[in-house]
C-alpha cells in the first residue's frame, strides 16, 4: 500500500514576515524528490505573519470576538493553501481540501489543505486527515526546533525535550484553544491526538535536511509526542 505522509506545514515557515520563497523552494523539491519514490502527502497549512497582521488590525478597529478572528485566520491559511497547491502544479489534486472530517481522495500524489471551522488551529485538520486515513504519524513543521518544558522566549533556561507523553505534554500547553495561540501544537489537535493514538513529531522546517533525515528514518532534531 502507497505510504502516505501526513504534514502540518507552519505559516511561520510560507510566510515568517514577507513570503518565504526559498523555503518554499527548497520544501517543493524535498516533497517531489519523494513522491518520486511512491510516495502520497497531506499538507495543511497554517496562516503565519498574514494572518497576525489582518488579527491585529481587526482588534484595532473593532470588537472582536475570538471566533470573528478565527475566521480571519481561516481566510489567510486559505490563501497560503492555494499557494502550495499551485507551487505543486500537476503533482496536486485540483482543489484544496478544507473539510478533512469527510472522505477525500488523491487524484494527484499531494493533497493540499486548509481548514473548515473555528476553535483550534489548522493542526488540528491534519489530525482529522490522519483519522481519516487511518494514519498513527504526523508530522508538524514550523520554526522551532523542539518541544520545551517551559518557553524560551522567556525562560533561558528552559529545557529541550525529546520524548514526551501526550498526557505529560498536555500539562505545559494551555488547556484551552484562543485565536492565535502559540503552543507547538494545539490544545484541541492535542486532546484528539491524545485520544486516537496518534504520534506528532515536532520539528523546524529549516534547515529542510532535518525533515529529510527524519522521512529516511535517520536520527533527526525534533520532539516526538505519543
Amino acid at each position: 500500500m502507497q505510504e502516505t505522509i501526513i504534514i502540518s506545514l507552519g505559516g511561520s515557515l510560507i510566510i515568517p514576515d514577507q513570503l518565504d520563497t526559498d523555503f518554499l523552494k527548497s520544501f517543493k523539491e524535498l516533497i517531489l524528490s519523494y513522491v518520486a519514490k511512491g510516495k502520497r502527502f497531506v499538507i495543511i497549512t497554517g496562516g503565519g505573519k498574514i494572518n497576525n497582521r489582518y488579527n491585529e488590525a481587526a482588534k484595532k478597529l473593532g470588537d472582536t470576538l475570538d471566533e470573528d478572528l478565527d475566521w480571519i485566520g481561516i481566510a489567510a491559511l486559505k490563501l497560503n493553501a492555494e499557494l502550495v497547491r499551485v507551487i505543486f502544479s500537476e503533482q496536486a489534486n485540483k482543489k484544496v481540501v478544507d473539510n478533512f472530517s469527510k472522505p477525500f481522495s488523491f487524484e494527484k500524489s499531494i493533497v493540499v489543505g486548509s481548514a473548515y471551522e473555528p476553535g483550534h488551529s489548522s493542526d488540528y485538520d491534519a489530525i482529522l486527515a490522519a483519522i481519516n486515513l487511518g494514519a498513527k504519524k504526523l508530522i508538524n513543521l514550523s520554526n522551532i526546533d523542539y518541544v520545551y518544558d517551559s518557553d524560551p522566549r522567556v525562560n533561558p533556561n528552559a529545557k529541550k525535550i525529546e520524548k514526551i507523553s501526550w498526557a505529560d505534554y498536555r500539562k505545559i500547553i494551555p488547556a484551552k484553544w484562543i485565536s492565535r495561540l502559540s503552543s507547538p501544537f494545539d490544545p484541541t489537535a492535542s486532546e484528539l491526538a491524545q485520544k486516537e493514538g496518534i504520534e506528532v513529531v515536532i520539528m523546524n522546517g529549516k534547515p529542510i535536511d532535518n525533515l529529510a533525515r527524519y522521512l529516511n528514518g535517520e536520527s533527526f532534531s525534533g520532539t516526538q509526542i505519543k
